[in-house]
């Protein structure tokens, strides 16, 4: 059964370190200012996702290159973007488009966007997974299910993205249970539409919840047209300053 948010539910704690996961920024052309302020020393990023042309594109771009780059240089962790589509996509489509980020981008990890989130797929992206860690070694894998899946999911990836969608739904969200049992750090939180004024308040949201990974923008995703990631929200020096230095209550 879930639980309402509350400070006294699953993981919630004062101590809940924020840090951002970057779902996905335009084109480096089209989106410069954006790629260069994950440069910034000091941003709190956990990662970065790169995602080229619905996935790594179907030759090497010398600009997603150069931004990928420039990323790792500052040491922050960049992620390749695999489009599960619910389990529509196949274990070879998504193995071989792994392989061109590897190739062609040295990423440091995949976000699986996108992905099941009930028990009957589980031993697919478990499938998936594995295979995904076997060419990474070390790797950071992330599952981009948008809600909370079945537990079992958990077991399967280093974090699991357990809410997305606008902030008119995220007030008044529900955490599931067994999130209880694992640290902040394994969840994560995209969360658009948040109005400036309610910044202090989604983040208290997210630390109750217990999702250490985060990104709040008051970008809309106007009527599902456009993309609310793929520009920086415009409070992005605010957010930045409040998680960098821990303040968000």
């Amino acid at each position: 059964m879930p639980h309402l948010t509350s400070p006294a539910v699953g993981t919630a704690s004062t101590d809940i370190r924020f840090g951002f996961g970057v779902p996905g920024y335009a084109h480096p052309l089209v989106a410069p200012r954006e790629w260069g302020e994950l440069t910034r020393p000091g941003t709190p990023l956990h990662w970065v996702v790169l995602n080229v042309a619905d996935g790594p594109g179907i030759r090497p771009d010398p600009h997603c290159l150069a931004a990928a780059g420039r990323l790792r240089n500052a040491g922050v962790r960049v992620l390749g973007h695999l489009d599960v589509r619910y389990g529509a996509r196949t274990f070879g489509e998504l193995i071989s488009d792994a392989h061109r980020y590897l190739d062609w981008y040295r990423v440091d990890g995949f976000y699986l966007d996108r992905c099941p989130t009930n028990r009957t797929t589980l031993p697919e992206v478990i499938r998936t997974a594995t295979t995904l860690r076997a060419f990474l070694g070390e790797g950071h894998i992330v599952l981009g299910h948008g809600s909370h899946p079945h537990p079992g999911y958990a077991e399967t990836a280093d974090q699991l993205v357990t809410f997305c969608g606008p902030w008119s739904e995220y007030r008044w969200s529900q955490v599931a249970e067994w999130t209880a049992d694992h640290s902040p750090e394994r969840f994560c939180h995209f969360v658009h539409s948040v109005p400036r004024g309610h910044l202090e308040e989604a983040l208290r949201i997210a630390r109750w919840q217990g999702a250490s990974t985060i990104y709040f923008t008051d970008r809309t995703d106007r009527g599902g047209c456009v993309v609310p990631w793929e520009t920086m929200p415009g409070y992005w020096d605010e957010i930045v300053s409040r998680v960098g230095t821990g303040v968000s209550e």
